[in-house]
């Protein structure tokens, strides 16, 4: 069993934190976050059944790791999230016109509700299919094509 999630770690240790980047941000948290994703897997790798992908069962995890320190942050401090949540404004000498563009959409992506940013990062950064993320809400391929086509409806 500890072979499996070795291999598991080896095949998708990285695609975990690089999601979790996406959503948190901070490469400290992230790392944070991905230990605590494979000790929840090597917990309950029994339920684990073959119905989605590793990376996708994963992901779930990963989420839900992540939801849960923002309710502790929550709880914490408020403002912290926020904080987390912004983006920083680049320097005066770099403000190209592509880097202000680029900084205005990811700007756009942060403030849409958590759900939607999440399945936008998914697609734009993770390419995953709608059915990956689907599975990874618990919820329909459709589910996740409208929620998508929404947030980027927003976004424009």
């Amino acid at each position: 069993m500890s072979s499996d999630m070795e291999k598991y770690y080896r095949d998708n240790g990285r695609k975990v934190f690089l999601y979790l980047m996406t959503l948190c941000g901070n490469s400290d948290t992230a790392e944070e976050l991905t230990q605590e994703t494979f000790y929840r897997a090597i917990r309950s790798l029994k339920k684990y059944k073959g119905e989605c992908s590793v990376y996708t069962w994963l992901c779930s995890i990963a989420r839900n790791c992540w939801l849960e320190e923002l309710r502790k942050r929550k709880s914490h401090k408020t403002e912290e999230i926020s904080e987390l949540m912004e983006d920083n404004a680049p320097r005066p000498d770099e403000a190209a016109e592509s880097s202000d563009s680029r900084l205005r959409l990811l700007k756009k992506v942060h403030s849409l509700p958590e759900t939607e940013k999440e399945i936008v990062l998914l697609r734009a950064t993770q390419e995953l299919s709608f059915r990956e993320i689907g599975e990874i809400f618990g919820k329909t391929e459709n589910w996740a094509r409208v929620t998508y086509y929404r947030a980027k409806q927003k976004l424009l």
